[in-house]
């Protein structure tokens, strides 16, 4: 009998990337799973408008232009919709994401409690939000891990 098991990181990065495919947005899906040190989901959450915001009413496809015009005022990121639908304090917790957050989502991850995030994608890397986002979690002492993408085959 041969079995798979899956370690803890693949298992909760697995739920943010699973995540991610609820997420509407045309161009970049995004997934975020918090879980606390006793390996219990605490929060999950993908990209997507507010609570009452209809998706249609809004420009999802649209990137350039006036903010206004665009998706950017619009979208919750993943790991803010991860910490509001939490169903627990966030303290010492780790996020799990599939891109590196932005600087305004790591305001919101250091101030929660947060004290560790795992990502996958880095494709913003050296930008100024970047740069901005890895001064604050550096200063607050809150550590951040990059790993390899996760591909899983699960045999029957």
């Amino acid at each position: 009998m041969n079995k798979t098991i899956i370690s803890w990181q693949q298992y909760f990065m697995g739920i943010a990337k699973l995540s991610a495919y609820r997420s509407k947005d045309p161009n970049t899906q995004v997934g975020a799973c918090i879980v606390s040190p006793e390996h219990k989901i605490v929060g999950v959450g993908y990209n997507g408008l507010p609570w009452g915001c209809e998706d249609d009413k809004f420009p999802w496809m649209v990137r350039e232009g006036e903010l206004y015009d665009t998706k950017y005022p619009y979208v919750v990121h993943a790991e803010l919709n991860a910490i509001l639908n939490s169903i627990s304090h966030l303290k010492g917790c780790t996020i799990y994401v599939s891109l590196f957050p932005c600087h305004e989502c790591v305001k919101a991850i250091i101030q929660s409690g947060i004290q560790e995030i795992i990502y996958e994608d880095d494709k913003y890397n050296g930008t100024d939000s970047d740069r901005a986002a890895k001064r604050m979690l550096d200063a607050a002492g809150v550590k951040y891990t990059k790993i390899a993408p996760i591909h899983l085959t699960i045999e029957k």
